[in-house]
């Protein structure tokens, strides 16, 4: 490396120690089964010849071929990963060259320079939000030396400057500069040998059953095999789940390594600052991807999506007073973290990457700047990059273009739609953000103001309070983590909460506690909720009861919209097996047991349809879907497979009926707000 040599850290050193273990142990238990399966085989086919010899005919010739295929079908299953590759789907990638692109080229150039690795074998630009480096790999990637391919998304360029994604470029490029990292990559393919073992067995079903057809007789053969198969499924499932904790335990430290090669190139805070920004980044293209998706009926669609992820970023900093440098906004590790009030502290063994506050904390650790840093935005790298925005807009595109007549929106026109929808989704800033992730309290509605005191909008919608919210929504959120280790479905064996560790058996004492703390800030924030309908109440002079009626609307949509909404979550809790592997007897009880919730959902779409025939969201795509689906009783799984095309008719209905009760529940407390500010401008 051009700069200092990175020393690997004891930890790093260690996880590769424990991972090195763990493909010994897989590599032991793997080569047993194989022999064992070697042994089966060569039996089968002696059983078979024997049979033959001993008494020739037609059923000892059946019985001889389902011994051998009992056996080769085992084996079969063991080497079949041999013959599998991992090929990356490239039909929504850019190649760009050097011809192309010189000053890119010439950037990377300098970065595989810098961290003292090879140049990618191809670069890719893709649509996203990130950069990554790939390649097709097979169980004979670990012995043959394999170029690497480089993807850059250009929604990265389009928010980081010159220095941030060449830190970007040497995180990536570090994780190939050292022998020692060639750990991870054996680990990664022994999981995906053991992945393909398990879960990738498409072409290995359509073998059985070819099998299974040639006879009935062999039929049994191929059902014992199956058999024998799931047991050795077994066994690998263990080792897949002690090779993966391993393999993402050395990951978290192999991006670390990554991280410390990228501040040795460009100093540390470069790579900081991008990662800072990387969720309002994505976010921000999010949001302009599910803008198009509500115009996917009229076939509007892009010019250019960057130009417009920018703008939105733009818009979504200055809404959230984040301050902009160099056309980029200016994220701090404060404000991520303003409203993350949680005191539960989990080690996630499953996580591939560590925080960004723990990435963070080690970045600074190193203390390496540099000076001289390019602060323009990532942009100026390409010749045109206009042009390519819009070559990957078009891409993205494609298939709605194919499909009906486009219309181009103009930037000027989304900007102008994008911020009047933006401001029609929000809560007026007087409130502090108090309604942001809160709701109205119910309260009974006071008859008249009395004598109490009315106190002020400085006092009802303060700093403190709106801390205690967001208080309570981390409450909420590690009380079902913690109810989640409670039952078991999430294998923590110990944790820490507010400094102090606790073990599965004292979460039940813990929740008591939490929920009693819950319960205090609940009854606080419906004071406080009393105390603001008298604030808006004082102001509606002369009275009109108009404030009253509005509250009282809520309140009563507030009371069965809970009830309608958990409807839907049960519907969605009861379909996630559709997602997993499960037994045939068991998925046809689960759509038994689903007849009742389904009529409910049926009879609460009738009546949502009635009701909000004059909400914009309820759009002749989403009538369609409802009437499809309500139009007969739809059969969802027959034989052995799914009905897909039904499914997709349950799964938009269900959807849709989320949304739409959710958006009618959102007007109705926004007009609830809206007026009362208008009393404010009254007063005024």
């Amino acid at each position: 490396m051009k700069n200092q040599e990175i020393i690997l850290s004891k930890a790093f050193k260690k996880q590769t120690i424990i991972a090195i273990f763990s493909i010994f142990l897989f590599l032991l238990v793997y080569l047993c089964l194989f022999f064992l399966a070697v042994v089966l085989t060569l039996v089968c086919f002696y059983l078979a010849y024997q049979l033959v010899i001993i008494s020739p005919g037609f059923l000892t010739l059946l019985l001889g071929l389902g011994l051998i295929s009992f056996g080769v079908l085992i084996l079969i299953f063991l080497i079949k990963f041999l013959f599998t590759r991992h090929k990356t789907d490239r039909s929504n990638l850019l190649e760009i060259n050097r011809k192309d692109e010189p000053k890119l080229f010439a950037l990377i150039d300098n970065v595989v320079k810098d961290v003292a690795t090879d140049f990618p074998k191809k670069v890719y630009l893709s649509n996203n939000v990130n950069a990554a480096v790939f390649y097709d790999s097979s169980f004979w990637s670990m012995f043959l030396p394999i170029k690497k391919n480089l993807l850059i998304g250009v929604g990265l360029v389009n928010t980081v400057t010159v220095e941030e994604f060449k830190a970007i470029l040497a995180h990536e490029f570090g994780h190939f500069s050292q022998r020692t990292m060639k750990v991870g990559s054996y680990v990664y393919n022994m999981n995906q040998v053991i992945y393909n073992l398990l879960y990738d067995n498409d072409s290995y079903h359509a073998l059985i059953q070819k099998f299974a057809n040639i006879h009935s007789f062999i039929y049994y053969f191929v059902i014992l095999a199956i058999k024998l198969v799931d047991g050795i499924k077994w066994i690998l499932k263990k080792m897949y789940d002690f090779m993966n904790i391993n393999y993402m335990a050395l990951s978290r430290e192999m991006e670390f390594h990554a991280d410390e090669i990228a501040a040795n190139v460009t100093g540390y805070k470069p790579l900081k600052n991008a990662l800072l920004r990387l969720n309002l980044s994505e976010h921000a293209f999010n949001s302009v991807i599910s803008f198009y998706e509500e115009k996917l009926e009229s076939g509007t669609v892009s010019e250019n999506l960057y130009k417009e992820q920018s703008f939105v970023m733009s818009l979504m900093a200055k809404d959230a007073n984040i301050p902009i440098s160099n056309n980029l906004p200016n994220i701090t590790l404060e404000f991520i973290n303003k409203y993350n009030k949680s005191k539960l502290v989990i080690e996630n063994q499953w996580a591939s990457h560590p925080s960004i506050d723990d990435r963070i904390e080690r970045l600074e650790k190193t203390n390496m700047l540099k000076s001289g840093a390019d602060e323009q935005i990532a942009n100026i790298l390409f010749s045109n990059i206009d042009q390519t925005q819009r070559q990957i807009t078009a891409m993205i595109f494609a298939k709605p273009a194919s499909e009906k007549n486009v219309a181009l929106l103009t930037l000027k026109d989304f900007q102008s739609e994008f911020e009047t929808n933006f401001k029609q989704n929000a809560f007026p800033k007087i409130y502090n953000g108090y309604y942001d992730v809160k709701n109205p309290s119910y309260f009974v509605l006071p008859e008249n103001l009395d004598d109490q005191e009315i106190k002020t909008l400085d006092v009802l919608f303060s700093d403190e309070i709106v801390a205690q919210i967001n208080q309570m929504v981390t409450f909420q959120s590690d009380v079902e983590t913690i109810k989640q280790i409670e039952n078991g479905s999430l294998e923590i064996r110990t944790f820490d909460y507010d400094g102090k560790k606790y073990n599965k058996n004292q979460c039940f004492a813990l929740l008591k506690t939490l929920t009693a703390e819950m319960e205090e800030l609940q009854l606080q924030f419906v004071k406080n909720d009393e105390d603001i309908y008298r604030f808006f109440s004082s102001l509606e002079r002369p009275y009109t009861g108009i404030l009253r009626k509005k509250q009282e609307d809520y309140f009563e949509f507030l009371n069965v919209f809970e009830e309608k909404i958990s409807v839907y979550y049960k519907m969605s809790e009861h379909l996630a097996f559709t997602n997993f592997t499960t037994p045939v007897e068991q998925i046809h009880s689960n759509f038994s047991d689903l007849k009742t919730a389904e009529t409910q959902l049926k009879d609460l779409i009738s009546e949502l349809m009635e009701s909000c025939v004059d909400m914009p969201e309820f759009t002749p795509q989403l009538k369609k879907d409802f009437e499809s689906y309500l139009s007969k009783s739809w059969t969802y799984f027959a034989g052995s497979n799914y009905i897909n095309e039904n499914l997709d008719i349950l799964f938009k209905a269900m959807n849709g009926f989320g949304y739409l009760l959710s958006r009618r529940f959102f007007f109705l407390k926004k007009d609830l707000l809206d007026y009362q500010v208008s009393l404010l401008h009254l007063k005024s």
